[in-house]
């Protein structure tokens, strides 16, 4: 049984003015996204931040997120680091909280073999119950899970059931799905390639677009689980010119300030993030007032 089905929102983690996590707007935010036809929420990941939270406030933002969908869509925690005991510690504490899986980056800066790969994710997973997929980003981490070794995982450890794929690279995800055989619930980690990787096979997104048009991408899943592929790739491209500019600078740099321009207080970010240069959020706001959520 997949964790879920569909578009699933890697939720932006708003602030208040002194850094601090504005709970009252993150509440407003995960309000909106499932009244607009999410189909799960994925907090604390890339676009949440996590890298710039403290282990309190990661594990207090799960907390939240859990209580305020109260089982409205399944919640994912992002608990991954690239010291395996910290990613224990984190999963467990967020299993604790009845969150409904945990995402588990590759680790990062000091990487890891393939082998190494495969005792860290096996080591996490075999500390909690629930459902984990692993993230393979290696355009942020340096370090990419190749296809063998995701199949080995979700083959040899029952609770490990999927991979959010955002290497980019069609050619390595089509490899992982003829080796899968129906062992890997695949989720795309890109905008821009959710139809060409529910083709290979895949389950839907974790997406940064969801944020902004939740519908919208759902729609582009479900369009093509329901055998109408035409129309889903139609609902991609129509996407592209503003995914695009939501990664015209670094995520979450842009879709926060997108969020600011559909009246979201979503504040300052952590540094090394910094505000959106003009002449990119101007192209931005006019991507969206042609997709029509402006």
């Amino acid at each position: 049984m997949s964790i879920f089905t569909g578009a699933g929102v890697a939720i932006a983690t708003p602030f208040h003015e002194d850094l601090s996590i504005n709970y009252e707007e993150f509440g407003r935010l995960i309000d909106f996204v499932i009244d607009g036809g999410a189909d799960a929420i994925i907090v604390c990941g890339t676009t949440g931040e996590a890298s710039t939270l403290t282990h309190e406030e990661h594990l207090d933002a799960i907390r939240f997120c859990v209580e305020r969908v109260n089982k409205r869509v399944p919640v994912i925690a992002g608990t991954g680091s690239n010291a395996t005991d910290t990613a224990v510690y984190l999963s467990t504490e967020a299993e604790k909280y009845g969150v409904d899986g945990v995402l588990l980056v590759s680790p990062y800066y000091n990487k890891a073999t393939q082998n190494g790969l495969y005792q860290h994710f096996k080591t996490i997973a075999e500390a909690i119950h629930v459902p984990a997929l692993l993230y393979n980003v290696p355009s942020r981490t340096g370090c990419n899970i190749q296809p063998e070794t995701v199949v080995r995982l979700c083959t040899d450890v029952p609770n490990i059931v999927g991979v959010k794929e955002a290497s980019g690279d069609i050619s390595q995800i089509a490899k992982l799905m003829a080796l899968a055989g129906g062992k890997v619930d695949l989720y795309s980690g890109n905008d821009d390639q959710i139809t060409p990787i529910m083709s290979l096979g895949g389950k839907g997104v974790i997406s940064v677009l969801a944020n902004v048009a939740p519908g919208k991408t759902h729609d582009i899943c479900y369009k093509f689980l329901e055998g109408d592929a035409k129309e889903s790739c139609r609902l991609q491209l129509e996407a592209f010119d503003l995914v695009k500019n939501l990664f015209s600078e670094v995520n979450p740099i842009p879709v926060k300030q997108a969020l600011e321009f559909m009246g979201f207080k979503m504040g300052p970010l952590r540094l090394p993030l910094t505000t959106m240069e003009a002449e990119h959020a101007a192209k931005l706001k006019k991507s969206m007032e042609e997709y029509g959520i402006l």
